[in-house]
């Protein structure tokens, strides 16, 4: 695959994550809550196993700058191609947030999370559903690729548990673009450095026990 066709896969599989998942907030906003919190927490988990299935082949489909720097860590991912995919995941989520945007000028925050119950509360579900999504993501992806079927509902499965439980909380961003977007198109940026600082952060200590983990024994 060349380097364009990865780019434009990241943008695509990101555009699609962010429209989705945080489209069916907005929706569910507008609509006076006809989608509901279990519809939100399975939309984003079957667009997370639909993007992986579909483009794991081309770029891998980390939709996720967390993701990408946490590959780049583990030695699984050239420095390299570390700042154009994270770019262009951040193109395909403001692309998506500025859609919404468009269609639904009456939502207040486009889907943006923020702390519902204290700072400290998202930053702690924050820190732990990112170590444990990137722990399983580690752990079904092949090298650098997120890929096949049981990558695919593996890391859907996860994404949709810890949006059920953690989306009323922080709002399970697992995620920087994921949270930049909506953030930075609505303005509501006043939480916006937990949920850049605290997934990244997650993601870089989930590589650090992983590879104790593996880690061979050759005493």
């Amino acid at each position: 695959m060349t380097m364009i066709q990865k780019l434009l896969s990241e943008l695509i599989g990101t555009f699609a994550l962010v429209f989705c998942g945080t489209g069916a907030i907005v929706i569910n906003e507008v609509s006076g809550g006809v989608i509901g919190h279990l519809g939100i927490a399975l939309t984003f988990g079957l667009i997370v196993a639909s993007m992986i299935f579909s483009l794991g082949d081309v770029s891998g489909a980390h939709l996720n700058p967390a993701v990408t720097l946490a590959f780049f860590a583990a030695k699984r991912f050239p420095a390299k191609n570390v700042l154009p995919y994270c770019l262009a995941q951040l193109m395909g989520a403001l692309l998506a947030s500025a859609i919404l945007r468009y269609l639904f000028p009456e939502s207040a925050s486009l889907g943006a999370t923020l702390p519902s119950y204290g700072v400290h509360k998202a930053i702690v579900l924050e820190f732990i559903m990112t170590f444990i999504l990137v722990l399983v993501i580690f752990n079904v992806s092949t090298g650098s690729k997120e890929k096949g079927m049981t990558a695919a509902i593996a890391i859907g499965s996860v994404v949709s548990l810890e949006a059920l439980f953690g989306g009323p909380v922080s709002g399970a961003s697992m995620n920087p673009v994921r949270s930049f977007a909506p953030a930075i198109v609505s303005g509501h940026t006043e939480s916006l450095w937990i949920y850049l600082l605290i997934p990244t952060a997650a993601a870089l200590v989930a590589v650090v026990v992983h590879i104790f983990l593996y880690k061979s024994d050759k005493s």
